[in-house]
């Protein structure tokens, strides 16, 4: 779990069904809390708060925790808006188990094949260059190339919340996805993550745009093609095309990616090519 500053987040990987259920809880602004081992969900919900009421990660973890009888069977992790974290591995977490805490970030786990699990995924964490997501990712993919958890892979799960960064800027969820059962949960998820970025991510290269003049004719046919654009290809971006490439973004949950400019974004654009390809339909591009 870690902290930018602005995003808050958690990844977690193990050999249990559906970890994304019972591990991460995270509140924009606030922070974010991992309960695992013998989990207990109900600390994350009352360190939140804790956390929401002004106390750092240390003092929020403790109080948590004076009130669970079963403390020394759990394992909790706590980072904080405010970049402070802090993580807590009980005497009773099945081995190996342990954790690390740097600047933004707490990295824990048990059942490990070694503590080599958590260096990893902290050296991948501290050296990834991007946003939040990209650096969870890494280390998640950093741990499970190290070993992992010693039963086996089962599950994985990221959460990533922004406030109003979510779909349309209507919720705070940036990044929520699971894979709840699966041989190789972790690549599973990075696979399903590149469509969450190229559908709902606001995050291309400025510089990746292309004139709606330029590609008209070709658009034109291919929306044609689809059954989208009923007018002549005449290769001007006219209002009628617009609307025809409005309605089919529109149908493949691109409407995060509508720009009201002349230009479409060039990952928008090379995915109606490659439709038009899987379709079988001519086009000259």
């Amino acid at each position: 779990m870690a902290t930018d500053g602005i995003d808050v987040g958690i990844a977690v990987a193990s050999k249990f069904i559906a970890v994304g259920a019972i591990v991460p809880q995270a509140q924009a602004k606030v922070g974010a809390v991992a309960s695992q081992c013998y989990a207990n969900p109900r600390l994350g919900s009352l360190i939140l708060k804790l956390l929401e009421s002004g106390l750092n990660t240390n003092d929020a973890l403790s109080k948590a925790l004076n009130e669970d009888s079963d403390k020394e069977e759990r394992q909790v992790g706590v980072v904080s808006i405010r970049g402070d974290a802090t993580a807590y591995t009980g005497s009773k977490c099945s081995e190996y188990a342990g954790h690390i805490v740097g600047s933004g970030y707490a990295v824990q786990g048990n059942i490990l094949t070694g503590p080599g699990v958590l260096e990893r995924m902290a050296r991948a964490f501290e050296t990834k260059r991007g946003e939040l997501v990209d650096k969870l990712l890494d280390a998640l993919s950093a741990g499970d190339a190290a070993g992992g958890d010693k039963r086996g892979r089962q599950s994985a799960a990221i959460l990533v919340l922004r406030p109003s960064g979510g779909y349309l800027g209507l919720t705070d969820t940036y990044v929520d996805l699971r894979v709840d059962d699966h041989p190789d949960p972790v690549a599973e998820l990075r696979r399903l993550f590149s469509i969450w970025e190229l559908t709902l991510l606001n995050r291309e290269d400025p510089n990746d745009v292309i004139l709606k003049s330029s590609v008209a004719s070709t658009v034109q046919r291919i929306l044609k093609g689809l059954g989208f654009y009923n007018g002549d290809v005449h290769g001007n971006w006219d209002e009628a095309t617009e609307e025809a490439f409005k309605a089919w973004a529109g149908l493949e949950n691109f409407e995060n990616k509508i720009r009201n400019d002349d230009k479409i974004w060039g990952s928008v654009y090379r995915y109606l090519i490659n439709e038009a390809r899987r379709r079988g339909l001519l086009i000259n591009d």
